[in-house]
């Protein structure tokens, strides 16, 4: 027996909308699981504060230490970070070709690699993410400073992200986090570091401007007009019949 025409129009919707919404997902989830960086007071020639968010990209293994690189082109006079619970924090220095100038004061060293570690035991469990501070300045006079980034797991794996973005061209695979001072100037509102909760989800939900939620979003609303429209359809098939 074949079914009503308006019923097999829904069964082809219903796949093709699943599948679509299948593919935005996990387009979404791969692109949110870059370590990136943001903030919401830095400026070139000034102080802020840097946030590095680092999710866990293993399914089985944890993430036991993060290696944050300041390139000399991204060299700050004065370079604190923040303690997390749980870690621990060394830092490296490196001699400067040029030596800067702050306030009135040449600086012929910088601090140039950043590294957290775990305690034994410990890490970003799978599922999870965690989010790393440093605060310092002053900041060069540019539009953007990369920070190339290692990631390494309780395997013995890592993850090097220190892929250059260039403009015009398809992101890389392993991008360096990127932090735009241009941005940064323009906006008065909260960064993620500020606002960050521990409910990863309630917080990736805040961000109206994600590519991978409105795509997300239209799809659903997409299938939901359809959906209406087959609906009708079957009810006005329904009434032709009885008549």
């Amino acid at each position: 027996m074949s079914l009503p025409r308006p019923l097999v129009r829904l069964a082809v919707l219903l796949t093709a909308v699943g599948s679509a919404l299948a593919g935005t997902v996990v387009l979404a989830a791969s692109a949110s699981a870059h370590v990136t960086v943001s903030s919401a007071d830095a400026v070139p020639g000034g102080y802020g504060k840097l946030t590095f968010r680092v999710p866990n990209e293993s399914e089985t293994a944890s993430t036991v230490a993060v290696r944050i690189q300041i390139p000399a082109e991204a060299a700050l006079g004065s370079l604190r970070a923040q303690p997390v619970p749980g870690w621990t924090i060394t830092t490296t220095t490196a001699d400067l070709a040029e030596p800067l100038e702050v306030h009135g004061q040449e600086i012929s060293s910088y601090v140039s690699v950043v590294e957290f570690r775990a305690a034994a035991g410990g890490g970003i469990d799978p599922g999870q993410f965690q989010e790393f501070a440093l605060s310092g300045g002053p900041f060069p006079d540019t539009d953007a400073l990369g920070f190339p980034a290692i990631q390494s797991y309780s395997d013995g794996s890592e993850s090097a992200w220190i892929e250059p973005t260039i403009p015009g061209q398809d992101e890389p695979e392993r991008p360096a986090p990127v932090l735009s001072l241009t941005a940064t100037a323009d906006s008065g509102s909260p960064s993620t570091a500020d606002t960050a909760t521990g409910d990863e989800a309630a917080h990736e939900g805040s961000h109206t401007d994600d590519p991978g939620a409105l795509a997300l979003f239209f799809s659903i609303l997409a299938f939901l007009t359809a959906l209406a429209g087959v609906v009708l359809g079957v009810r006005a098939n329904r009434r032709t019949v009885s008549s």
